[in-house]
């Protein structure tokens, strides 16, 4: 029997699937307010504990260097401090705990017990299987952590693996191609796929004199036109980028089979289409305004 190959992007395709789901976690109400009953109340401190306690109680550097688009200062104003409030095994089991009520009210109590959301699961932590620690420490960090027994945060958790897989690769990636943190911001938005710039500036620390100083630098570099969009050079290191991200991120999805990484990006869309529906995110989330 002849096993269908896997096309080029379908890794990407599956990956971005399941990490819109996983990313919802980021925008539940469920998660502050867990974390607040910890007595992490700030909106940054949330985000900062929840992905970085894996790590264990690590200092602003390493948080800053795992995230990459974030700015250090902002990010040294609850780093470490958000430790000595609440232990990282403590933000992780409440972050379990959001997750379960978000998936819940996101897709329904039917979804969550389906038997898709258990195949899901199982494919998801298939793909996990071929994932390499090597060089990615976010990813290595999580794959430590135990899976859960029920489906839905099994799923989760896998949907967390894959993310940060790819991600720590593309961290890398990002640096070959000499685009600092917020350059990769700006370039990524510039595509018309990446955050509102409001909601950098919001989530991320950067100021509007930060992110003209970059535009200014892409200017220089022929990636940028004036108007913000990207020059056809800069579109070409996007894609390039890209790529060279999927070349690095393919062995899960290889591992997996086409078959089953086409089930799973069928099964990963109709969950997140779901969440999007059920308001996951805010209306002016993506875009250059």
């Amino acid at each position: 029997m002849t096993t269908a190959a896997l096309e080029p992007r379908a890794g990407r395709r599956c990956h971005n699937m399941l990490n819109s789901l996983h990313a919802t976690s980021y925008f539940a109400p469920e998660l502050g307010k867990e974390l607040a009953a910890l007595g992490i109340t700030h909106p940054r401190a949330v985000n900062f504990a929840v992905r970085a306690a894996a790590l264990g109680p690590v200092g602003a550097g390493a948080v800053t260097a795992t995230f990459y688009n974030y700015k250090h200062e902002l990010v040294a104003r609850h780093v470490p401090a958000v430790w000595a409030i609440a232990s990282p095994e403590d933000v992780l089991a409440a972050r379990a705990r959001a997750v379960d009520a978000a998936l819940r009210r996101l897709l329904g109590e039917e979804a969550v017990a389906s038997a898709e959301m258990a195949e899901a699961s199982r494919l998801a932590l298939r793909a996990t299987e071929a994932c390499s620690r090597s060089a990615r420490p976010l990813y290595s960090a999580h794959a430590d952590l135990p899976v859960p027994e029920e489906p839905h945060l099994a799923y989760f958790h896998a949907t967390t693996l894959l993310r940060e897989h790819r991600g720590d690769g593309h961290l890398g990636v990002l640096m070959s191609a000499g685009l600092d943190g917020l350059e990769a911001v700006v370039t990524h938005t510039a595509t018309g796929k990446g955050m509102a710039p409001k909601w950098v500036f919001s989530s991320r620390g950067w100021t509007q004199e930060d992110w003209d100083a970059a535009s200014g630098r892409l200017r220089a570099r022929g990636l940028l036109e004036d108007s913000g969009d990207l020059t056809p050079e800069g579109v070409a290191l996007r894609e390039e980028i890209e790529s060279e991200t999927d070349r690095l991120d393919r062995a899960p999805y290889e591992h997996l089979g086409a078959e089953d990484v086409a089930r799973l990006t069928e099964l990963g869309a109709r969950f997140a289409r779901a969440a999007v529906a059920a308001g996951a995110f805010p209306a002016d989330l993506l875009g250059k305004g």
